[in-house]
């Protein structure tokens, strides 16, 4: 019954993504992930930078705060995507506060930015 509801999260939540609009950006381009060949562009920065540069948004958080960090499966703050280069970085995602809080636990008020390494 867990899996089933967040399948259709997923599902939701892709389905509800839209583009950005810029026509030169992929058709393929998720508001919800930044994939390894957005980020071929960008390989040189930090993964906050990647962000600030790609997806502004998920770092303004309602209410003031930012989001969580999941990376590699572990919970940091923010911070620690200044110390991670966007070359090593698989793909990066954004999770709602509800899908955040019901895959990981309590304390993601403003939601978790996922980060998957290449290794």
């Amino acid at each position: 019954m867990l899996m089933a509801l967040g399948v259709s999260a997923v599902l939701a939540a892709c389905a509800s993504g839209g583009g950005s609009g810029d026509s030169s950006s992929s058709s393929r381009r998720s508001s919800g992930t930044i994939t390894v060949e957005e980020l071929a562009d960008h390989s040189t920065v930090s993964a906050m930078d990647a962000i600030r540069r790609l997806r502004p948004r998920w770092l303004r958080a309602r209410g003031g705060g930012t989001p969580m960090v999941i990376f590699d499966g572990a919970r940091h703050g923010v911070s620690i995507l200044e110390n991670i280069r966007a070359s090593d970085v698989e793909s990066i995602s954004l999770m709602s506060a509800s899908d955040a809080t019901t895959r990981y636990g309590t304390n993601f008020p403003n939601g978790a930015i996922v980060v998957n390494s290449r290794n």
